[in-house]
């Protein structure tokens, strides 16, 4: 038997969940799975960028819908699975990539609700959207989890230490849910370096071009990047991979990261 050539990149007839997706790595990640033909079930905050959001996805010719609130509140993430079973009869991809860090400095210094907040948003509700969406379709129909994480939590950095500890919390999660639900569903992480987006400005905007240039690859990430990895470990080209890390990073953890 000849192998194929060509990577099973599609996911016509699939559903997708993505949470934070209405902007930066979410955003592109939403348009991606879209392009790919999956229908496509939006979490995020804000109303208007939802509706404009789920119009731009049905404008590539599949269905969209959207779940307005923050997934750091469990009823968010309740309703999410439920919504997306119930209109689009299943939920084949989950992607974990909403997170926070409203957080900026030592570890040290980090007060008790932030340590509260960060967990609730970047670990507790990956798992509570997992448990949903295992209970509701995965469990028995199969399906992928793609959870985005962060090379922060694969090595410690300054400035952003409470944000590094809830990835790396993801990271060991993403193994061991991996372990517990195989072999019907796959369970795999991103770990993105340095991405332009509005949530990570602070660690790049003063100094862009150079930073850049300490990367292996002279420039710093796009969502798009991401997205690309995403669709990888979503679809069936990544058929014989789960509880792994990818580390989608310009080359950067080749050396020393110097932005934080």
């Amino acid at each position: 038997m000849t192998p194929s050539t060509e990577l099973p990149t599609t996911l016509t007839g699939r559903v997708a969940l993505v949470t934070g997706a209405t902007r930066g790595i979410g955003r592109a990640i939403a348009e991606v799975l879209a392009g790919a033909g999956a229908d496509v079930a939006v979490v995020a905050r804000k109303a208007d960028e939802l509706e404009e959001t789920r119009d731009a996805l049905e404008s590539t010719g599949v269905r969209a819908t959207t779940i307005e609130g923050s997934v750091g509140d469990p009823d968010v993430c309740v309703h999410a699975v439920e919504t997306c079973v119930e209109q689009f009869g299943g939920l084949d991809i989950l992607v974990n990539n909403a997170g926070t860090n409203p957080h900026f400095g030592p570890l040290m210094d980090a007060d008790a609700g932030v340590v509260a907040k960060i967990l609730d948003v970047n670990v507790r509700a990956p798992l509570l959207l997992t448990q949903e969406a295992w209970r509701a379709h995965m469990q028995a129909h199969g399906g992928v989890i793609v959870n985005v994480a962060s090379v922060g939590g694969l090595q410690p950095s300054p400035f952003i230490g409470m944000y590094n500890v809830s990835k790396a919390a993801l990271i060991h999660m993403t193994r061991q849910i991996a372990l517990e639900v195989g072999p019907g569903v796959r369970v795999n992480a991103l770990a993105p370096g340095l991405i332009k987006t509005r949530m990570s400005r602070a660690l790049y905007e003063s100094d862009e071009e150079g930073l850049a240039a300490v990367h292996p690859l002279r420039r710093l990430g796009l969502p798009e990047d991401i997205a690309h990895a995403a669709l990888f470990l979503a679809s069936d080209a990544s058929s014989w991979l789960t509880g792994e890390v990818l580390t989608v990073d310009g080359g950067m953890s080749l050396g020393t990261i110097p932005w934080g």
